[in-house]
């Protein structure tokens, strides 16, 4: 006796389809999963075998092979346990097949409940494109499978449910698409909470209109952790692409909250300096997204950034300029999106105190070459803004006046990144700082004034390519802030001042 059912599979966000096969011979009882299954996958025959026993229906006395197919593709984790058992169903004749447009996931209790997976949302999309019309999964994974049109989703809660419905019980009703978007907001820290460091807020302010990686420097207490802090509130709105995009990794994952369609918040991810090389690029047999991919679309803050191991800073290089990082492992090789704004907090020297208005450097210069040295130039090159956060004085600290809202800076970076999106409309790039070379000359065009400025500062300088198109970049973030059509002399000196770095 032979069946077989449609289910799905991934391998980071790469999906596939399965075939579920079963067959049932004379023999000796046993139970064998065939089709590159990990220990996760070998592990169903027992739950399958219990589900099907505690849910009253009988469980063959003979040899039940399982292929799950393409052969030759990984499969892992207990979301093919649904599936299989719904196969061994229909082979034993207990159920009929009525399912070639359907497609199950789900992971088995030993009871007969079906319990959430990860990756659902990636592989809906691609059930989808393969022609499945309806998928049975489970109940708790309804929320982000509704996001996709034109599919029909049915919310299992265990077992026996799922039979009674195909034995004509109404009590599964399908939804459709019903995007669900999830509107429970963290509330941020206010910039109104910051006395003083204008000219810090100013450059978070033109980092996040135009997705800039920021370096705040300063002594321990100047604010640069807390300003950091804040600066999700001032963030822009995350567009459709851009958050499905992130849904799909949180949901890969397994970081997707429950009953959450839709991510629309942009990530703030702060890993401590502690963190490993594979918990920020990413790691496992089969690699899961780590620190950099999940703050995809959003922040990744280091604090301390000197703390940070030399191979773990080294290590951002290529993601943060490709906007996609790549980790091959045994099992094979995959990709991950990680467009990311890196905003990085240190300290000037070992002790925090050099070029304190009171207090005394403690450090030797050796002390300071080594401290400074452990973020490396090519690095640095790649933070389009170095900003120095100073200690702040008491007539600021004491002053009663309540600073400028993160609601009204909010409204003005929003007004400068829907005029990116607009300029950048079916390019793929959301924001300045992904500009492309060849974008970033089309597109930022200088006055006459403004190019001799640019001109002199190079030379003085000694500005890399890099930087060059960096400052460009910077200079048409600012003159959106200023809703001007040119980067004239003060958008493209503004610009040169957050290079705080190069002028060293």
């Amino acid at each position: 006796m032979f069946s077989k059912v449609n289910s799905m599979g991934a391998y980071g966000l790469e999906t596939f389809m399965v075939s579920v096969e079963c067959d049932i011979t004379v023999g000796k009882q046993n139970f064998n999963i065939v089709g590159l299954p990990d220990n996760a996958v070998n592990e169903a025959k027992l739950r399958v075998r219990s589900a099907v026993k505690n849910c009253g229906y009988s469980y063959p006395n003979q040899a039940i092979t399982v292929n799950l197919a393409p052969a030759d593709m990984r499969k892992e984790g207990a979301l093919y346990d649904l599936p299989m058992l719904i196969s061994l169903l229909i082979a034993t004749r207990q159920l009929e097949n009525t399912f070639d447009d359907a497609a199950f996931i789900g992971e088995l209790s030993l009871s007969g409940e079906v319990r959430a997976v990860s990756g659902v949302l990636p592989m809906v999309i691609m059930a989808r494109n393969a022609g499945i019309t309806r998928v049975f999964l489970p109940a708790d994974n309804i929320a982000e499978a509704s996001v996709v049109r034109d599919m029909e989703f049915y919310p299992v809660p265990d077992v026996t449910t799922l039979l009674a419905y195909f034995r004509g019980a109404n009590i599964i009703e399908p939804i459709t698409s019903e995007i669900i978007i999830y509107d429970n907001e963290p509330k941020y820290p206010d910039f109104s909470d910051v006395k003083g460091q204008q000219a810090a807020k100013r450059a978070l302010e033109v980092a996040a209109a135009g997705g800039h990686n920021i370096l705040l420097i300063g002594p321990p207490g100047s604010g640069k952790s807390m300003l950091a802090k804040r600066l999700p509130s001032i963030l822009p709105d995350m567009t459709f692409e851009e958050s499905l995009e992130t849904t799909m990794i949180y949901s890969v994952a397994g970081e997707l909250p429950t009953n959450v369609s839709l991510i629309r918040n942009r990530p703030f991810r702060t890993p401590h300096h502690s963190i490993s090389s594979a918990g920020l690029s990413g790691g496992g047999s089969i690699p899961k997204p780590g620190e950099l991919s999940l703050a995809h679309n959003g922040v990744l803050f280091l604090d301390e950034f000197p703390e940070f191991g030399r191979h773990i800073t080294e290590a951002l290089r290529q993601p943060i300029e490709d906007g996609v990082i790549t980790i091959a492992r045994v099992a094979g090789t995959l990709t991950y999106p990680c467009s990311v704004m890196l905003v990085c907090a240190m300290n000037p020297c070992p002790c925090g105190f050099l070029g304190h208005p009171t207090k005394k450097c403690t450090c030797s210069d050796r002390q300071r070459e080594n401290y400074k040295s452990r973020v490396s130039g090519p690095l640095l090159d790649r933070l389009d803004i170095h900003i120095e956060v100073p200690a702040t004085e008491y007539e600021k600290l004491s002053d009663t006046s309540i600073p400028e809202s993160s609601k009204e800076v909010r409204e003005r970076v929003n007004k400068a990144r829907q005029i990116q999106l607009e300029r950048l409309k079916g390019t793929g790039i959301t924001s300045n700082a992904k500009m492309t070379p060849a974008q970033t000359k089309e597109l930022c065009k200088l006055t006459e004034k403004a190019e001799a400025k640019f001109k002199l500062a190079f030379e003085r300088l000694g500005l890399s390519g890099r930087a060059y198109d960096k400052i460009l970049r910077l200079s048409r973030t600012i003159a959106d802030l200023d809703g001007a059509d040119m980067i004239d002399v003060k958008h493209i000196s503004e610009a040169l001042q957050y290079r705080s770095l190069d002028r060293q």
